[in-house]
């Protein structure tokens, strides 16, 4: 796993995040599109990907994940998929948009990068568990990755 300090992804993640919330607000104009993940968060190692949280009624949703594939997105597999999250990525660039209904347990992306803006020792930790897991695979750090979120998420 190679991961990048914010100089390095910073400005193309800023703009790939623009261009991408225009077009999905131009074919869902309801939708929550915000910037999460650990490209949003100023100071964070990130693996230089683009994730966008997509917040959406529960009535719309269906029809929006049917619309966000339109633009070139796919369900990501081997995730949690339920009736009020989807995880979509690119196959062009990469950049993964979490669908989600908004006011769900699912709108911890949002609750997560906030707490790390607010403290920098957490976001230390975080970049701490990035750099340590550096010769891990794909699934151990997400396991890594996700014990850690679940304990900031339950201070």
């Amino acid at each position: 796993m190679k991961f990048y300090k914010e100089c390095e992804y910073r400005d193309a993640c800023d703009e790939l995040f623009q261009k991408h919330k225009v077009s999905i607000l131009n074919l869902i104009p309801h939708a929550r599109v915000e910037h999460v993940g650990s490209s949003s968060i100023p100071g964070a190692i990130s693996k230089g990907d683009l994730d966008i949280f997509v917040g959406i009624s529960f009535q719309k949703f269906d029809e929006s994940v049917a619309l966000l594939k339109n633009l070139g997105f796919r369900e990501k597999l081997k995730t949690l998929r339920t009736a009020e999250l989807c995880m979509l990525e690119s196959d062009i660039e990469n950049v993964s948009l979490q669908v989600v209904v908004n006011g769900s347990t699912f709108e911890f992306f949002i609750e997560f990068r906030e707490r790390l803006k607010e403290s920098r020792a957490l976001l230390n930790q975080y970049n701490h568990l990035k750099l340590m897991s550096v010769n891990l695979s794909e699934e151990q750090y997400r396991a890594l990755k996700s014990e850690f979120i679940e304990r900031v998420l339950r201070k």
